[in-house]
């Protein structure tokens, strides 16, 4: 039985990361921070670590096969770059050495698909498209981005596998973080929506994608884990179809997003923590699609509707009472 060393397991990709890894019969050891948070069920080849990621975790990396590190800072209102550095780099570099240190063979960092480049329709972004704006302003993708280049330039005894998800959607997503898109639309009666587009991809895939990696994948290598590309108007009518309700739909004027845009860079420099900013802004007026032809070549993964994932969602809030 292969062993692995998860971090991040209690988040929306964390947890079905860890629900497959048993799945598949791996045997888990997960860093949390609360026990009581795993969402899963319990299992003998699950052994939950509380603790932080600056924690010294040696004792737990021996024999390790692999160290799968999901945790990140994904908020987008914090202020500073040395916010999502600490968290996205510093403590990526720090649980990199002690991985190194126990000789675990493989080190597989989950990144974004924001750290490549974007493209339309027609010529999609891939691996080895180089970072875009808006996302060059993004804190937290440049922090990613530094710790992607960080653990390539690193020596060869344990392998570096880089996997960057695009926007997840599923079930176990309790804060919710990316769940949140749906319920913007979900039980409303009018929906407004910006006229952009992104990369949609179930977190069952995206779950499914770490483990692939980490058995096929090559060291040094980056994989998108992408499904469909959709208009956010596509993507509001798929749950208006799916939850039987049809509510208005509003497009938001560019004009509108430009100005909550400045708006909220106003806000930050008067140090007030706010989503908005002109590149999160644009960000919703950007086709940003991605392309899976490497994932799907190399790892063999076969993505799921993103229809699936929405329902998988929905029926999670659901259960939540969202």
């Amino acid at each position: 039985m292969k062993k692995v060393f998860v971090t991040g397991a209690t988040g929306l990709l964390g947890t079905n990361t860890v629900i497959k890894l048993l799945q598949y019969d791996y045997s888990v050891t997960a860093l949390v921070r609360k026990k009581s948070s795993w969402l899963g069920e319990k299992s003998e080849h699950l052994r939950l670590i509380e603790g932080g990621l600056f924690s010294d975790i040696s004792e737990y990396l021996q024999d390790m096969d692999a160290v799968i590190h999901i945790a990140a800072e994904t908020g987008q209102d914090l202020l500073n770059y040395k916010d999502y550095k600490k968290t996205n780099y510093d403590a990526t570099a720090h649980l990199f050495a002690q991985a190194t240190k126990a000789e675990v063979k493989k080190f597989l960092f989950v990144s974004t698909a924001n750290t490549l480049g974007y493209g339309i329709s027609a010529d999609r972004g891939n691996e080895q498209a180089p970072q875009l704006y808006p996302f060059t302003r993004s804190y937290y993708a440049k922090s990613k981005l530094e710790a992607e280049n960080y653990l390539l330039q690193q020596g060869r005894k344990t392998n570096v596998i880089i996997v960057n998800p695009t926007f997840m959607i599923g079930a176990y997503d309790h804060k919710p973080s990316s769940g949140k898109i749906i319920l913007w639309a979900w039980k409303k009666k009018v929906v407004f929506y910006p006229k952009g587009a992104k990369n949609f991809v179930h977190a069952e895939d995206a779950a499914e994608g770490i483990i692939k990696a980490v058995e096929q994948g090559k060291g040094g290598e980056k994989y998108l884990l992408a499904s469909e590309n959709l208009t956010y108007k596509e993507f509001f009518r798929k749950i208006n179809t799916i939850t039987g309700q049809n509510p208005v739909m509003i497009p938001i004027p560019d004009s509108v997003l430009v100005m909550l845009g400045v708006i909220g860079d106003g806000l930050r420099k008067l140090k007030i923590k706010t989503g908005l900013s002109s590149a999160n802004m644009k960000a919703l007026r950007i086709d940003n699609f991605y392309s899976n032809k490497k994932s799907v070549e190399e790892l063999g993964i076969r993505y799921q509707s993103i229809d699936k994932a929405i329902k998988d969602a929905i029926r999670f809030f659901e259960r939540k009472q969202f």
